[in-house]
């Protein structure tokens, strides 16, 4: 690879392992925009994985609280696998792009609307009866969109965790659909030992930047950290329907040029 496709590769890396360290998620969401400029999104999605597993295990052996997790969302974490299994054999039916920018404004909305108007915390009796609904959606919308956040995320945020036993929750869980997706690109051909060593070499500013975002969070109250989340969820909703607009400038350019 060129020195600058290895340089896009490690910021965009960096970035997004900052994003992650001081939230505790979006990765994905935000290392492969760049990616997909830089490399293209086919090529960019097998490169966030294995980062994306390592950034995920760091937060979740700093965070702590994994047994516990593990034994109240189980049946939420289990629901995944199959929701993403079908996500995946639905994928090629829809288009991508618009289904990624309808999530987008979903997640705009949900963001805007728990920003300044929080509903009250569910039930433990409620969110036990959700919680396999809740793994089985977000599995399915990942398998479509590559995204790893709805409905889960809203779901655990309705739960009013502290900040550390919401971290393993969702971590838990996008480290899950990461490994099912890893095995169904390897399916596709698009998870290669090239993109191993790539993603191995990139470990480095991931490990760096989640670190210097770990030490931002740490700084954060319980209150200001739900913010920050619901802030970043607003953003992912805009990176997911500015997806579909760039996409559709480059088509529209191309168009243009090939009828003068």
């Amino acid at each position: 690879m060129s020195f600058e496709t290895l340089a896009i590769i490690a910021c965009a890396y960096f970035i997004a392992a900052f994003v992650k360290g001081a939230t505790g998620l979006g990765f994905s969401t935000s290392a492969l925009p760049i990616l997909a400029m830089g490399l293209g999104l086919k090529a960019g999605m097998p490169l966030v994985i294995i980062p994306s597993l390592v950034s995920n295990s760091i937060i979740m052996v700093q965070t702590g609280h994994f047994r516990e997790t593990i034994g109240r969302f189980w049946p939420m974490f289990l629901a995944t696998i199959p929701g993403l299994i079908l996500g995946l054999a639905v994928l090629e039916m829809v288009d991508t792009l618009l289904a990624g920018a309808v999530l987008g404004v979903v997640l705009m909305i949900y963001g805007i609307i728990t920003l300044f108007r929080p509903g009250n915390p569910l039930s433990d009796k409620l969110a036990r009866k959700i919680a396999p609904f809740s793994g089985f959606l977000t599995g399915f919308v990942n398998g479509i969109t590559g995204s790893q956040v709805m409905p889960v995320l809203p779901f655990l945020l309705s739960l009013r965790l502290d900040p550390k036993r919401f971290l393993q929750a969702i971590n838990i869980s996008f480290s899950l659909s990461s490994i099912v997706m890893a095995l169904g690109l390897a399916q596709l051909g698009l998870f290669t030992i090239d993109t191993l060593w790539i993603s191995l070499a990139g470990l480095v500013p991931v490990y760096i930047g989640t670190k210097l975002g770990m030490i931002v969070r740490d700084r954060l109250d319980a209150e200001t950290f739900r913010k920050v989340v619901l802030i970043m969820l607003i953003i992912f909703g805009v990176i997911l329907i500015g997806k579909l607009f760039a996409h559709t400038g480059i088509t529209d350019t191309a168009l243009l040029s090939a009828y003068p």
